[in-house]
């Protein structure tokens, strides 16, 4: 019989290990939210570790001065909610019936689909369609070309695989319609799945920037993070002055820290009410059965 303290040293040795892990994936995260709270002469001298130094608000206070960044907020959250919608409803539309064994063409039709996700026509092919459609600088340029992932579909389609037959086919026996079987036993029965897919989908949107410097032309349609990376390429070294505020210097790495912080908040803050769905969902919806 080993001793004691020998049987418990493997308790020891993984929680020591979880704990490093958990540091060094915490450590960068914490440290930029540190930066951006803290004095330019602070973070230039390199004294910024894990907690403010000269704790101050300068480089917020630079981001939202002129408004422009609370303006590009609200299209971003615009942008995610109804790009989120179109995703959601358009995943289960083509999920579902392909799901079904009964669909005749099921497998063609699945094969055309993965077609798309494997080739694509290339980003100059698809701006002149969006422009001959007539859809540059508007958010419909961002939402039609990315109505569905074809993975998120695929993974959607699994699960729906996996339900068991015989719920629906005992409410079709009782006369329900196949819509009727979808909004009322079907997607009750998917909402951990829909609330991964949802997860995936909103912050697909909310770091979306290449579509947007393509397509949105006005400054007041910018997303945020389009926004954000204009103010950080524009920032130079300067002197913040205001009424009883004694001259600061703002350093470009704390408007990038601050920059980081605002760009990554709002999903931090919808993601815990999503989380003990997340791996559920996305485990349910991997595994056929």
């Amino acid at each position: 019989m080993r001793p004691r303290g020998l049987a418990r040293l493997p308790g020891i040795v993984n929680s020591v290990l979880l704990g490093l892990c958990a540091y060094v994936t915490l450590f960068p995260f914490v440290n930029i939210i540190m930066v951006s709270f803290s004095s330019s002469r602070a973070i230039t001298s390199g004294e910024v570790f894990m907690w403010p130094v000269e704790f101050n608000l300068e480089a917020y206070m630079k981001l939202f001065k002129d408004g422009q960044l609370l303006i590009a907020m609200r299209n971003t959250i615009w942008i995610t909610c109804i790009g989120v919608i179109f995703n959601i409803v358009m995943t289960i539309m083509a999920a579902y019936p392909l799901s079904k064994s009964r669909l005749r063409g099921r497998k063609p039709l699945s094969m055309i689909i993965l077609f798309t996700m494997l080739f694509s026509g290339g980003m100059i092919p698809n701006f002149l369609v969006i422009n001959e459609l007539g859809l540059v600088n508007t958010y419909w340029a961002l939402w039609l070309p990315g109505l569905m992932s074809v993975y998120n579909m695929f993974v959607m389609k699994s699960f729906f695989e996996g339900l068991p037959e015989e719920l629906e086919e005992s409410a079709s026996i009782d006369g329900a319609s196949s819509l009727t079987i979808l909004w009322r036993i079907v997607l009750p029965l998917s909402k951990p799945v829909i609330a991964a897919l949802t997860l995936f989908y909103a912050v697909g949107w909310w770091n979306s920037y290449m579509h947007v410097l393509i397509y949105i032309r006005s400054t007041d349609k910018l997303s945020l993070m389009v926004k954000l990376y204009q103010m950080i390429a524009l920032v130079s070294p300067e002197l913040l002055r205001g009424e009883g505020v004694s001259e600061v210097l703002i350093t470009p790495e704390g408007i990038r820290a601050a920059a980081i912080v605002i760009a990554i908040t709002p999903i931090l803050c919808v993601y815990p009410f999503l989380q003990k769905h997340f791996i559920k969902g996305v485990l349910l919806g991997s595994i056929k059965g």
